[in-house]
């Protein structure tokens, strides 16, 4: 690590200094075109991702999961997953973007609850199964099985990567472009920023990921008979994942789902 912070202090100090053109250029070498994005595949792709594709190499590692480095000559190709650190960083600040701008009178406690609803997990998947990416991703066989039984964590990071590859194929603004126009309005369509069930939707995440089911809790009852206000916590695997107040037992137990699934979403 050190080594690397050395590295990072020499670029900054022991040379002259890049101008932003010049790193953007410079991150845009490492792509070769592994062939991967045929020509129809990658006229279907820009359609469904309303993008116009100049650096195919770009997106093609962007859609190549780690596990199929394992087919391709060694040391040649990488997967995609520092796109996804680099798109996961793009999202973050467009969606800010985005909210601090269309929702002036919010506070910032609502914005970041809004904004951590909009770049969860969840959020991305059901956005890359809108997408229908899996025909895209390239992945080994051994692995397919996490991909056709819709692996949130493997999708997720797939439009993550996908952002990272816009931002770097076409400029902030189409990358701010792609967020606002393709990937929000899927967003809100979805059940994850709705006033709904979000027991339900507790209760699938985690199943989906092999626990049991969540328990709910009376913390506290408060107020007279007539004006009761119950605190509940919701116990994942033993650990309070959540915790909501209402004036009945079901409200609070929805606030509670709420608050869970706003701090998986981060973990």
């Amino acid at each position: 690590m050190k080594s690397l912070f050395r590295h990072i202090y020499n670029n900054l100090f022991g040379k002259k200094p890049l101008d932003s053109q010049a790193i953007k250029e410079a991150s845009k070498q490492g792509f070769p075109v592994i062939g991967l994005l045929e020509s129809s595949l990658k006229d279907e792709l820009e359609r469904k991702l309303d993008v116009k594709i100049n650096n195919i190499g770009i997106y093609e590692q962007a859609l190549t999961h780690r596990s199929y480095l394992q087919v391709l000559p060694h040391g040649m190709y990488n997967s995609n997953e520092r796109l996804e650190f680099l798109g996961d960083a793009v999202l973050s600040m467009v969606v800010t973007d985005y909210l601090f701008a269309n929702h002036i009178h919010e506070a910032e406690g609502s914005l970041t609850k809004l904004r951590s609803m909009m770049v969860n997990r969840y959020a991305l998947a059901y956005c890359a199964k809108e997408l229908e990416l899996e025909k895209f991703i390239r992945i080994s066989h051994g692995a397919e099985k996490n991909l056709k039984s819709g692996s949130d964590s493997m999708m997720s990071d797939a439009v993550e990567a996908i952002i990272a590859a816009v931002y770097l194929d076409s400029g902030y603004n189409a990358a701010t472009d792609f967020v606002v126009k393709v990937l929000i309005p899927i967003v809100i369509k979805s059940s994850l920023l709705e006033d709904s069930n979000y027991k339900s939707q507790l209760l699938e995440i985690v199943q989906k990921d092999g626990k049991k089911a969540p328990v709910y809790e009376v913390i506290e009852e408060t107020g007279p008979p007539h004006n009761r206000e119950f605190h509940i916590g919701v116990m994942i695997d033993g650990e309070q994942k959540g915790t909501g107040k209402g004036k009945s037992k079901k409200e609070a137990e929805q606030k509670a789902a709420l608050e869970a699934l706003e701090n998986l979403s981060t973990t």
